[in-house]
């Protein structure tokens, strides 16, 4: 007999906390069938009946990520401009446990999108994503004053995220180096750098 709607939706709230405590502990690299099972204390068969492929493990894993980084905790953010761009790149940094972990397991899923064609579109569509979403700032910053009247906010927005996904990489590897306060000021300064001369606005 099958399971009930609500035991099957349990078990899968099961199985996804499973995937994502492999993840943590071991990155896309070490996540497996086997060590979901593990995790689970269940048979790598009955997993298969979720994820009849490695592949649509990864998938699962992918989309798992994507929806805890959509819904952490997140800083109040002005309205717009380079205080509200800054908010929303300390978001991204690894500043917390959380956001340490959350960003490990990314980093650890572009080995896989390197390989994959499909998985790397959707990377690619990921920072396509964010930079859309850094621009506006940029443009409002511009707009009144805070960015030179020629700042090309496309550009800006790529060099911010270049500059952030650099600064993470970097703060996993040597967190002696790179504690939060340090990231922190190296942001303000990265800012303070793309920032013109003010002037009035209107």
């Amino acid at each position: 007999m099958p399971p009930a709607p609500g035991d099957r939706e349990a078990r899968r709230q099961d199985v996804s906390e499973a995937v994502w405590r492999v993840l943590a502990d071991k990155g896309f690299g070490g996540l497996t069938l086997r060590a979901v099972a593990a995790a689970m204390g269940v048979s790598t068969g009955m997993l298969m009946h979720y994820f009849p492929t490695k592949r649509a493990l990864v998938a699962h894993a992918l989309d798992l990520l994507e929806r805890r980084t959509a819904e952490r905790p997140r800083r109040a953010r002005p309205a717009e401009g380079l205080a509200a761009l800054r908010a929303m790149l300390l978001d991204i940094l690894p500043l917390t446990a959380d956001d340490t972990a959350r960003n490990r397991i990314w980093v650890s899923s572009w080995d896989l999108a390197l390989a994959d064609e499909s998985l790397g579109r959707d990377q690619a569509d990921r920072y396509t994503r964010l930079r859309s979403a850094i621009r506006p700032h940029l443009e409002a910053a511009r707009d009144h004053g805070e960015l030179p009247a020629t700042a090309d906010p496309d550009q800006l927005a790529a060099t911010a995220v270049a500059f952030t996904h650099g600064l993470v990489v970097q703060a996993l590897f040597d967190p002696a180096r790179f504690p939060p306060d340090a990231q922190t000021a190296l942001l303000d300064t990265f800012l303070a750098s793309i920032a013109g001369p003010a002037s009035p606005s209107g």
